[in-house]
C-alpha cells in the first residue's frame, strides 16, 4: 500500500531529523484506461510492453532524467542524485521545507525553482526504490497553451525566472553561482 511505504520510509530515513527530498519516480501513459500496477516488478513489465514510459520522456526529458531510471530499475535502497538544470521530480518534503514561490503559477518553472531552493538548502535528493507514480493523460491546461502561444507569457516568464536567479544569490552567496551558470550554458 503506497501510503504504508511512503510512511515507512520516512521513518526509515529518518525524515523528521534529516533535510532530505523524498523523490517518487514519475511514470506516463498515453491509454486513457489503464490497470494500475500492484508492484514495481509489474510496473517495469509494462514500461518495457510500451504500455507505460518515463514521465515526459517525449517532450520534456531533462526533468527528470537525473531521477536515473536505469538505476531505479534494480534500486533496492534509496538513492541520492544531484541536481541538473531543468529538473523536477515529485517530491515527499517535511512540512517545515522551503514553500513554492509564488511568482511561478500557472505554467512553468513552479516545480523547477522549489528543487533548485531545496538544493540550495543542501536538502539530500533521495530516489525512492519502490515508489512510483503515473500521470494519467488529460486536455492540456489553460496555462500550458497560454504558454505556448504567447510570446508575452514566455517573456513574463524569463524575466521571473532572472528576478528567481537574483533572490537565490543574495540569500545563498557563491553557492548559487552554479545555478546561473547552468541557466546560462543551456
Amino acid at each position: 500500500h503506497p501510503s504504508y511505504y511512503h510512511r515507512n520510509s520516512i521513518q526509515q530515513l529518518e525524515l523528521p531529523q534529516r533535510k532530505a527530498a523524498l523523490i517518487v519516480p514519475a511514470f506516463e501513459t498515453l491509454h486513457y484506461r489503464l490497470t494500475f500496477p500492484k508492484s514495481k516488478a509489474e510496473l517495469l513489465s509494462m514500461l518495457d510492453m510500451g504500455f507505460l514510459y518515463t514521465f515526459r520522456y517525449h517532450v520534456w526529458p531533462k526533468g527528470h532524467a537525473p531521477t536515473d531510471y536505469a538505476k531505479w530499475r534494480t534500486a533496492t535502497v534509496p538513492y541520492r542524485v544531484a541536481w541538473q538544470p531543468d529538473f523536477e521530480p515529485y517530491v515527499v518534503v517535511r512540512r517545515d521545507c522551503p514553500k513554492y514561490d509564488q511568482r511561478f503559477v500557472g505554467f512553468g518553472w513552479n516545480k523547477v525553482s522549489h528543487i533548485m531552493e531545496l538544493d540550495a538548502q543542501e536538502y539530500e535528493l533521495l530516489v525512492l526504490p519502490n515508489a512510483f507514480m503515473i500521470h494519467m493523460p488529460h486536455a492540456p491546461s489553460f496555462d500550458i497553451s497560454k504558454f505556448r502561444l504567447s510570446a508575452g507569457y514566455r517573456g513574463c516568464l524569463q524575466t521571473l525566472r532572472e528576478e528567481f536567479h537574483q533572490d537565490l544569490s543574495r540569500r545563498y552567496g557563491a553557492a548559487a553561482l552554479k545555478y546561473l551558470t547552468a541557466e546560462r550554458s543551456l
